[in-house]
């Protein structure tokens, strides 16, 4: 397991590592665009070459990039639809160029499709951005926290969605998962203490599989259980608390699964990174 942290990369994604090293990151997660919207900065020779130099000088193995906030793919309007597997596909080539590990997405919102269609546009939609995609930067899907019309608020939606991407043999194994701890909190499943989280882990095993959960946003939440509420909290400080943290931070299944933190950017952020340290060494 390596911990680390969401990191900015203002003035350049090639100093996306020196940021990640100053919050003490084994690992970390950026942006490669804005996620309001926007062309992506281009990543020109030079760029891809200072960025992978950054990345030696600060120990790094491997990164993730988060997509933009705004990608729908059960959205009914094309430009958005349409332009959503557009950005995703350019996002993991651009995670090819620079060596990242993974890119996370949201999955967007049935609001407007409606629950069946907006499914079948969703897992469609994943599919058309894998289609003729050779790099090595693998997709992950984030759970949602649940809210209505958002798509992957419970572990049988997200196996569904998997089931269905994977319905063609050439899709097998192109995607997997990441679980915000806040994002399944807010959508029911407990994680206050070490048999909830003990207990929430092995239903999602059974659901999805603990094979296919790659990466852990380690996010405390503001907001109760099941109050579909995505607000993010320091960790231990939140409804969630240490003692869940501890827990899954400590699971044997986890030894593999990286975490990331998303919690507020303020002075408190390192002190996440080095909380959650802590607890994997205890």
């Amino acid at each position: 397991m390596h911990i680390g942290a969401h990191v900015s990369a203002a003035g350049g994604i090639f100093n996306a590592p020196a940021n990640a090293t100053k919050l003490g990151c084994e690992t970390f997660q950026v942006f490669s665009r804005s996620p309001q919207g926007g062309p992506a900065p281009k990543l020109t020779p030079e760029v891809v070459a200072k960025f992978k130099a950054e990345m030696k000088v600060g120990g790094f193995r491997d990164f993730t990039i988060h997509a933009p906030y705004y990608i729908n793919y059960a959205s009914t309007t094309p430009r958005i639809r349409y332009g959503s597997i557009s950005v995703i596909r350019d996002e993991l080539e651009r995670g090819t160029l620079l060596g990242a590990a993974y890119v996370v997405t949201h999955l967007g919102s049935t609001k407007d499709a409606g629950p069946k269609l907006g499914f079948h546009k969703t897992w469609r939609g994943i599919q058309r951005v894998l289609d003729g995609y050779k790099g090595s930067t693998q997709l992950l899907l984030e759970g949602s926290a649940g809210n209505a019309g958002l798509v992957g608020g419970s572990f049988e939606q997200l196996a569904a969605l998997l089931k269905h991407i994977e319905s063609s043999a050439k899709y097998k194994g192109k995607v997997n998962i990441c679980l915000d701890a806040c994002h399944i909190f807010a959508a029911g499943y407990d994680l206050r203490t070490p048999s909830a989280v003990r207990a929430t882990l092995k239903q999602f095993d059974q659901i999805v599989g603990l094979s296919r959960l790659k990466l852990v946003h380690g996010n405390d939440s503001k907001f109760g259980l099941g109050e579909q509420r995505d607000r993010h909290e320091h960790i231990g400080q939140g409804q969630i608390g240490l003692a869940g943290f501890k827990t899954l931070i400590a699971h044997p299944k986890m030894r593999n699964v990286d975490v990331i933190i998303e919690t507020p950017w303020d002075s408190g952020y390192a002190k996440d990174v080095a909380l959650l340290k802590t607890l994997r060494r205890r």
